[in-house]
């Protein structure tokens, strides 16, 4: 039996004390008091006689109602701190509970344990008693930190209306300890009592108060005691936020309120004045990630249904909504929850203060750029939402307030995103046609009872509306189902009231810089608007309007454009941006082929114009090179290939100036092919311009041809760009028909002396790699029976096919180069190609015979097509074979030739061989005798006998090479020098150390001969002479 309370030591009171932590979990000891048993009991009316017999035995007690163990084990378990010494704060804390043990005598000597009974009613159960131990108890807590176990046990339990008070004091206490922001690990003990103060409010008003005081406090930062206490208690804090989406059901306003505030206090959070004693603030945006993860968004959205008719409650919903929009993960949660159909119909809802629909418009923005943006519109496109879009722009529309300007302008962002899916019924509900009428009714000038109270007031928001109206236009010109709407609305004549030139500067309504961006943007939606509504654009003289504007473009006319918008780019100070758009829209309605848009445009002289506009733009392309003039080039170059394709005469008349201006375009540098500006798509213009203006009129080939075209050509072909290659080939076998032609290829040599013939066999060596056709080490066949099938056509199963189909080996022909190579050879000849090695004869043999080996291709897949279906009679099965033989035989004979070839060029090398070799024997030889030269002089000036010898031999040498027969009476001259000891014969050249000037007598030295006086004097007389 425990001693009396009185008799307990201070540190078991101090013990005591610890009981209460403020981690939120009863400690239990061995050495409990009894009065905490008589707390537990009394809790619980109707126990007293089981509370008054533990008190009599003194021991520990047992544990309270099975409600009341739930409620203590909702606690994190943590074990005690170890007992310290007791500080003054906690012999405070003895002090108080020492003086609740004064009433235990009391309660003792109503044991029966203690003593028999003096009156029976001693033993009942005395509620008011019980009461009145908790009221002094909790009167305690108030000097030690709160026990959210126990105050949860005491909001369990609200039989007593004076408990009530009680109750509502113990939470004041808690807002009041709590009052700098919640710890992290308080947060799941925080949310049972808030689950408790909601189930309350239902019947008692007052716990309202206290309610909205707790989740106010939610708005504060948590508070933690280590940095890792964010992530250890992350599910806590999640859960404990998403709590606050669950108590939006509540029929409370101001709960609701208090706890939108809250939610909008994360995006705005201030540090405490205060903080605890050893906590600190979570990070900034721990709670905004807290609220992600818990998705109170979600939980929001679904709250709108329930504030569907109080508008305070629901603008506190919005904006904590627009706060949470600017997450994408938040915003993914709201497209779950299909907050944009909810939200689109709220636009049209009463609100005087227009914050509703400002909410509401910017939500659904957020939605649309940070969430899935097909989910959204699959959203949206009901014909509700977008009525009720319709009726808030409306609405807006003839505002007179700034704030109405931006909202409207904000609606109008919404709808163009929302336009450019067809699925959404914009046009269906009309909302298309206002906005029509609304973009031309300035530039028509005819009234409509749709526009009617609107009035244009050139401000900045009116300036971005007709810009935003100019958009929606052009996307909507993307549905066929559109014309009629933009027909009956005189789309065209309103955005061809742009195509002038610019006003002055005393222009009234807008700015010059204004005005010059609204001319682009409405020229640029009209090359989209002009194809769709192609009879109303040349019943508006569109082409003729264009023309004229684009001689203004390029005249000499002083305008400096601003450059200030996207369409403005790389136009400032210049007219190129009008003219880059200009030329647009002429390009966009020459595309459709149209017979009767390509007259019309020639016989107002277009060719020569848009000849002039090419030069125009290919010198200021020369000064300075932009992404505007490359495109101006591209675009005039396709007009004219349109223009000029199936007309000879406007061939013939391009030919006069156009293909001097064309073949610059052809000698463009290599090196910026691959440019970012562009340079590939402009090269590939001209080259198309080239087979449509020049191929078919033989004026404008042969000027081409004098004017060195086939060999730019021929270089272009030789940079061996597999794109480029395959168009080159076309435009060669195109020209291949004039006789010049193949006279300039056979003169064209490239780098390293390189023929056209070498060229093009590279190339189909090339075509074959890529295309997996198989090859030996020497370029030879493999396969007889199918010498030029591709990988791909291998790995194809038979499929029979109609007659009119094309089989893969037909298909084939038209996909590769190899068919092209081999009609240039036709022209060219397979014979008499100077340049080839062994190797380009062997693949020239395979060229020759390419169509033989093609035809057998087909053979073969007529044979195994028919061989799958059915079985052919004895005379087809002979003919198909004969024609297998004669391929495979074919492939054969290509085969000999191949090795023929190759033979050859082994015995040609063999020969070189051999002739090296003799040049390298002889030149051995000529060493070996001037060694031998050498050693017989070495031998006659170191040894006398020698010299004699070759003397001797010298003189029978001589006198062999004199004539046998005498000269009668003829004179015998000498030839041998008196006392010269040489044994060289003396050679006809003689070498002078030095020479004297022109006119003058030779150096008088020992060795030059001497002349006589009357020698000299001679000398002097021929002189005068």
């Amino acid at each position: 039996m425990d001693p009396p309370a009185s008799s307990l030591p201070a540190a078991q009171h101090v013990g005591v004390g610890k009981l209460f932590s403020r981690r939120g979990r009863v400690q239990t000891a061995a050495h409990e008091v009894p009065f905490l048993a008589v707390w537990r009991r009394a809790a619980h009316a109707g126990v007293t006689a089981e509370l008054e017999q533990r008190k009599a035995a003194g021991g520990p007690g047992r544990a309270g109602p099975r409600r009341l163990r739930r409620c203590r084990r909702a606690g994190p378990r943590r074990r005690a701190a170890p007992m310290a010494t007791a500080g003054p704060r906690c012999r405070r804390r003895g002090a108080a509970m020492a003086s609740l043990a004064t009433a235990e005598p009391r309660a003792a000597s109503r044991s029966p344990a203690s003593g028999p009974s003096r009156c029976g009613s001693e033993k009942r159960t005395n509620a008011a008693d019980a009461a009145q131990l908790k009221v002094l108890l909790f009167q305690d807590t108030q000097l030690r930190s709160v026990d959210l176990d126990h105050i949860i046990a005491l909001l369990v339990d609200s039989d007593s209306k004076d408990f009530e008070k009680e109750q509502l004091k113990t939470l004041k206490k808690v807002v009041k300890h709590f009052e700098n922001g919640f710890p992290l690990e308080d947060l799941a003990q925080i949310s049972e009592i808030l689950n408790l103060c909601a189930e309350k409010i239902f019947e008692q008003e007052a716990f309202i108060e206290p309610l909205c005081e707790l989740i106010k406090l939610f708005g504060l930062p948590f508070q933690k005691r280590t940095s890792s206490d964010e992530v250890n208690y992350s599910i806590e804090a999640s859960k404990s936020i998403a709590h606050l989406g669950f108590l939006m059901n509540l029929p409370r306003s101001q709960v609701k309120i208090q706890i939108c505030k809250t939610i909008v206090s994360f995006f705005n959070m201030d540090l405490p004045g205060k903080l605890l004693s050893g906590y600190q603030p979570t990070s900034p945006n721990y709670k905004i990630q807290m609220a992600e993860t818990g998705g109170i968004a979600e939980y929001l959205v679904y709250s709108l249904a329930l504030v569907e008719n109080q508008l305070t409650e629901k603008l506190w919903v919005l904006k904590a909504l627009q706060h949470l929009s600017t997450s994408e993960i938040s915003c993914g949660q709201m497209v779950k929850a299909q907050a944009a159909s909810r939200l689109c119909l709220c636009l049209s809802d009463a609100d005087p203060s227009g914050q509703l629909l400002f909410h509401s418009s910017d939500i659904l923005w957020n939605l649309l750029e940070k969430a899935s943006k097909e989910e959204v519109i699959y959203q949206l496109r009901s014909l509700e939402c977008v009525h009720a879009l319709k009726e808030a722009f409306v609405d807006l529309m003839c505002g007179y307030r700034h704030c109405d300007h931006q909202l409207r302008n904000d609606l109008l962002v919404i709808a163009t995103l929302i336009a450019e899916y067809s699925a959404v019924p914009v046009i269906e509900s009309g909302f298309a046609e206002i906005l029509i009428v609304l973009a031309t009714c300035t530039e028509v000038k005819l009234p409509n009872p749709l526009v009617k109270g609107f009035k244009l007031t050139y401000s900045y928001e009116d300036f971005e509306m007709k810009k935003l109206l100019f958009n929606i236009i052009g996307i909507l010109s993307k549905d066929t189902s559109s014309a009629q709407l933009l027909t009956e609305n005189h789309v065209i004549p309103a955005l061809l009231y742009y195509v002038k030139k610019n006003p002055k500067p005393g222009f009234p309504g807008w700015s010059v810089a204004q005005y010059e961006e609204l001319q682009l943007h409405a020229i640029a939606v009209l090359a989209s608007v002009a194809p769709l509504l192609l009879d109303k654009y040349l019943s508006c003289q569109g082409n003729t309007l264009l023309l004229v504007f684009l001689e203004w473009c390029v005249s000499q006319d002083p305008f400096f454009g601003r450059g200030n918008s996207f369409h403005g780019t790389g136009g400032r100070g210049t007219k190129h941006a009008q003219l880059c758009y200009g030329i647009r829209v002429l390009r966009s309605v020459v595309a459709l082929y149209n017979d009767a848009v390509t007259t019309n445009l020639c016989d107002q002289g277009a060719i020569s114009q848009l000849l002039d506009i090419l030069k125009y733009a290919a010198d200021k392309f020369k000064e300075k090179e932009s992404n505007v003039l490359l495109e101006i080039q591209t675009d005039v170059l396709f007009i004219l290939s349109i223009l000029c394709e199936s007309d000879d005469n406007r061939k013939e008349f391009f030919s006069c100036e156009g293909i001097s201006i064309l073949i610059p375009f052809l000698k463009m540098d290599t090196r910026s092919f691959y440019c970012r500006l562009g340079y590939s798509y402009l090269l590939f213009s001209a080259l198309d311009c080239l087979r449509s203006c020049v191929i078919g009129c033989y004026i404008a080939e042969d000027s081409f041809i004098e004017k060195q075209g086939i060999f730019l050509l021929m270089d272009l072909l030789a940079l061996q760009e597999k794109n480029l290659s395959n168009l080159i080939l076309g435009l060669l076998v195109e020209f291949s028909d004039n006789a010049q032609t193949i006279l300039h290829m056979n003169i064209w040599r490239g780098k390293r002396g390189q023929t056209a013939a070498k060229v093009l066999i590279q190339l189909w060596r090339q075509e074959e790699m890529d295309l997996g056709v198989k090859r030996d080490q020497y370029g030879k066949i493999v396969d007889f029976k199918r010498p030029v099938i591709t990988s791909f056509q291998k790995q194809q199963k038979v499929i029979p096919v109609p007659a009119s189909c094309p089989s893969i080996s037909v298909m084939e022909i038209s996909e590769s180069l190899r068919a092209k190579i081999y009609s240039i050879f036709c022209k060219l000849g397979f014979e008499y190609l100077p340049g080839l090695s062994a190797k380009d004869v062997v693949t020239l043999a395979i060229i020759q015979h390419f169509i033989d080996f093609k035809v057998g291709e087909v053979w073969s897949e007529i044979s195994a097509e028919i061989k799958e279906e059915f079985r052919p009679v004895t005379a087809d099965e002979r003919a198909l074979k004969l024609i297998s033989e004669m391929s495979e035989n074919t492939g054969k004979m290509v085969a000999a030739l191949q090795t023929e070839a190759l033979g050859k060029q082994h015995r040609k090398k063999i020969q070189e061989e051999k002739k090296t070799y003799q040049k390298i024997k002889a030149t051995h030889t000529q060493k070996e005798m001037i060694n031998k030269s050498w050693e017989n002089f070495l031998a006659r000036t170191s040894n006398y006998e020698e010299l004699k010898k070759a003397k001797m031999l010298q003189g029978t040498l001589i006198e062999a090479s004199r004539s046998k027969i005498k000269v009668p009476n003829g004179l015998d001259h000498p030839t041998d020098i008196p006392k010269l000891q040489l044994t060289v014969t003396p050679g006809r050249c003689v070498t002078v150390g030095s020479a004297p000037h022109q006119g003058e007598p030779l150096a008088d030295t020992d060795h030059a001969p001497k002349k006589s006086s009357a020698g000299k004097k001679a000398f002097r007389s021929d002189q005068k002479r």
